[in-house]
């Protein structure tokens, strides 16, 4: 373990030429530079993170969903039980293909479109409801739009805000201040509980893509603490920051089915996220850890790799950009921005029920007492937004 916390820790690696860790090891009296165990503070900030999250989805997100007529779904469908094609779904595949589907007719003598329809109204039963997903898009956005509002005043400031060459005077003898500290640290706790989160929070289609862009998130960050960037780190993630929250906030709208308002949020979102990742960040972020950092400190191996990080996050932003214009063109000619398809409802204009509320497809309907939603009198748009716009912002500061 030695041999290879000396391997890690390589001085050539993380430092600048004729820079060692024992130059940083002992610092005048009352100067603390950043180490690399202050990240273990992050841990704990994470659980209490998620502690205060649960407790405001209960007593705060959920009674502004209620005032909003937003409540959890009045009409659940279950799919009729069956152990042959339960064993099929918990244990080899939700989606079952053609072949498979004319094996499990043949076995049950179903038809295939009443085994269709059994999977998809059982894949419905692990949705959640409009309820779950506005709390969490409301937690979301109140933290968002805390972190970036303080990071606003903290940088405010901050001589790097206004000339990026502070980023690297002195460096890597850069003194860790109080503030810096807490907004570093309270980033990296909330994407820690991001990732816990992630196991509970609603399942949806790119689940694996997004624990992978937490975990890049949460490695960029501690890496840039580690090697005490934090001052230009400080401003990737306000930039990034800037436009979460108008993510969250379009959302909570859509959901609350005030579409207008809705539309508006998310071509203001896109707009800011041009501005910000495709203008910001090049000219501003991008220009000072390529061309001013080489120029007053010279390029080493992790000044090289940080780069490099930062430089595939600018393919990412474009690539992102191009979906959210998609989108918001469709909203400004359209009239309107649907809603996230990656874990709503799927259904069918096809359902016939009886009497005994059972439809002739194989599938229960439990009916509990009607509650309307509150509208604003748009009807529910029908673009759906990509999988990969909620990777481009939501969670995203790195």
């Amino acid at each position: 373990m030695a041999a290879l916390s000396v391997w890690f820790w390589n001085e050539r690696f993380w430092l600048p030429h004729n820079v060692t860790w024992a130059d940083l090891a002992d610092p005048a009296p009352g100067v603390e530079y950043p180490k690399a165990g202050h990240l273990l503070s992050a841990l704990p900030l994470a659980v209490g993170i998620f502690a205060v999250r649960i407790l405001f989805e209960r007593f705060i997100a959920s009674p502004c969903a209620f005032l909003l007529h937003i409540h959890a779904a009045s009409v659940h469908w279950r799919a009729t039980p069956n152990p042959v094609l339960e064993k099929v779904f918990t244990s080899i595949t939700k989606c079952p293909d053609s072949r498979r589907l004319d094996g499990l007719s043949k076995q049950l003598d179903w038809d295939v479109r009443k085994i269709q329809r059994w999977f998809r109204h059982r894949r419905n039963q692990d949705k959640p409801s409009i309820l779950t997903k506005f709390c969490e898009s409301m937690w979301r956005l109140i933290f968002y739009l805390f972190m970036f509002t303080y990071g606003i005043c903290f940088l405010w400031k901050c001589p790097w805000m206004w000339d990026t060459h502070h980023c690297w005077y002195n460096y890597p003898y850069q003194v860790l201040t109080p503030g810096l500290y807490h907004y570093y640290v309270t980033e990296l706790g909330f994407y820690w509980s991001l990732m816990f989160s992630q196991f509970t929070d609603i399942k949806r289609k790119d689940f694996p893509i997004m624990f992978i862009h937490h975990l890049a998130t949460v490695s960029l960050i501690s890496f840039s603490y580690a090697n005490n960037m934090l001052r230009v780190g400080s401003l990737v993630m306000c930039v990034h920051d800037a436009s979460d929250f108008l993510l969250e906030a379009a959302k909570l709208t859509n959901y609350a089915k005030y579409q207008r308002l809705c539309d508006f949020l998310f071509v203001l979102f896109a707009v800011v996220f041009f501005i910000t990742r495709l203008v910001l960040y090049p000219l501003w972020i991008l220009n000072t850890t390529l061309f001013e950092s080489w120029e007053m400190i010279g390029p080493y191996p992790s000044w090289w790799l940080f780069n490099s990080l930062l430089l595939v996050l600018q393919v990412l932003h474009v690539i992102w950009s191009y979906l959210i214009a998609g989108i918001a063109y469709k909203a400004l000619v359209r009239g309107k921005v649907s809603k996230d398809d990656r874990s709503d409802v799927e259904s069918s204009s096809e359902e016939e029920v009886d009497t005994n509320g059972t439809n002739n497809k194989g599938v229960k309907m439990v009916f509990s007492p009607k509650v309307e939603n509150g509208t604003n009198g748009h009807a529910v748009a029908t673009i759906t937004w990509p999988q990969q716009i909620r990777s481009s912002s939501s969670s995203s500061s790195w």
